[in-house]
């Protein structure tokens, strides 16, 4: 049987944050405060529960400043670290939910700090799979073995 965890739960922390846009574009991106950067590894793959399903997004230093941004989720750890023309799971539940909109607020739950965090909107509920993180050789293998 399969834990589950409630995004309320004491275990699990929720940092608000902002639904910005990529430059110019409209291309959303989840914009994490400073005041929460510690809780978001910069440069690292994890994985981001969007609308239900386990995907992965590269969380990313912003340009200027201590604020972390995840630009988007995809289906594989390759795809979040080159998405080239990859589906953007992020963009695909912004344009699905009337419940977030550019410039408003998402909530980014911290499952398990530095490996698995979920985005919703504000005033959902989500309950959460758990997840079991790799230790880190076994992590480092499977990088190696998916980017040769």
């Amino acid at each position: 049987m399969t834990d589950r965890l409630p995004s309320d739960h004491d275990a699990v922390t929720t940092v608000r944050a902002t639904l910005g846009t990529v430059g110019s574009t409209s291309r959303p991106r989840i914009e994490i405060p400073a005041d929460a950067a510690h809780e978001f590894p910069a440069d690292d793959v994890v994985r981001l529960v969007v609308d239900g399903t386990e995907r992965h997004a590269r969380i990313e230093t912003a340009l200027g400043d201590d604020r972390r941004v995840i630009p988007g989720a995809y289906d594989a750890p390759r795809l979040a670290r080159d998405p080239g023309d990859a589906p953007n799971r992020l963009l695909a539940w912004v344009d699905a939910t009337d419940a977030v909109s550019v410039g408003g607020s998402v909530l980014v739950d911290v499952v398990e700090d530095g490996f698995k965090y979920g985005v919703r909107a504000p005033g959902e509920r989500v309950v959460y799979e758990a997840t079991e993180s790799p230790d880190e050789g076994l992590a480092s293998i499977a990088e190696q073995l998916e980017d040769g």
